[in-house]
C-alpha cells in the first residue's frame, strides 16, 4: 500500500491551516459572537472554537453554511487562486478603523461600487467633491449629514452631495454591511420609473 499517495500535498495541508484564522478575521469583522454564529450555522460554538484554532479541520458541509451566514463565496473561505477575471476573485482592502473595503468597480473616472463592511467608530463629519448612495445590506447605518441624524435598516437607501458634512457607520456596536457607489464628479443617479414614454 502506497502510503505517499493518500498524504495530503503540503500545498493543500498550508491552505487547510489558513482557513481558522481567515474564519476568525470575518466572524470578528462582523461583530459576531461564536454563540451567534453557532445559532445562525447550526454548527456548535465548540466545533466553530475548533475550526477556528485549527484543531479541527474544515469540512464542505462546515463551510458551505459559514460562507452563507458571512455572505461572501466559499472560495474565498479557501483563499482559492485567482482565474485571471478580477471581477470574481475581488481584494478586499482593511482600513485602520476596523473596516473593510471591497472594490467591486473599477472604472477611473466614473462611478465607483464598493462593498463595505463598516466597524464602530466615533462619528467625525467631513467633505469633499462628490455624490453617495448608500444601501444597507445587513445591520443598521447610522448616517450624518448636516444637522440630520438618521438610522437606515437593511433595504433602505440614502444619497447625498458630499459637499454637505457627513458621516456614516454603525448605528450600534456590530458592524454594518453597505454597498457604497461613489460619484467623484458629482455624478447623480438618473431615475427611471416604469415603461419609458
Amino acid at each position: 500500500m502506497n502510503t505517499e499517495a493518500e498524504a495530503p500535498h503540503p500545498d493543500v495541508e498550508t491552505i487547510l491551516d489558513a482557513i481558522g484564522p481567515r474564519l476568525r478575521t470575518l466572524r470578528r469583522e462582523r461583530g459576531l459572537t461564536l454563540e451567534t454564529l453557532a445559532a445562525g450555522t447550526g454548527i456548535s460554538v465548540s466545533t466553530l472554537s475548533r475550526l477556528e484554532s485549527g484543531i479541527r479541520r474544515p469540512t464542505l458541509d462546515l463551510l458551505i453554511p459559514l460562507a452563507r451566514a458571512h455572505r461572501v463565496a466559499l472560495d474565498v473561505l479557501v483563499a482559492a487562486p485567482p482565474t485571471g477575471d478580477p471581477r470574481v476573485h475581488l481584494t478586499p482592502h482593511s482600513r485602520p478603523d476596523g473596516s473593510v473595503l471591497v472594490p467591486l468597480t473599477r472604472y477611473p473616472g466614473r462611478v465607483q461600487v464598493f462593498k463595505h463592511v463598516l466597524s464602530p467608530r466615533e462619528p467625525a463629519l467631513r467633505t469633499h467633491d462628490g455624490y453617495e448612495w448608500l444601501y444597507v445590506l445587513a445591520g443598521d447605518l447610522r448616517l450624518l449629514l448636516t444637522d440630520t441624524d438618521r438610522v437606515l435598516h437593511p433595504g433602505e437607501v440614502a444619497e447625498f452631495d458630499t459637499r454637505q458634512p457627513h458621516w456614516f457607520g454603525p448605528a450600534g456596536d456590530h458592524t454594518v454591511e453597505i454597498l457604497h457607489l461613489f460619484g467623484p464628479r458629482g455624478d447623480q443617479a438618473v431615475r427611471r420609473v416604469g415603461p419609458e414614454a
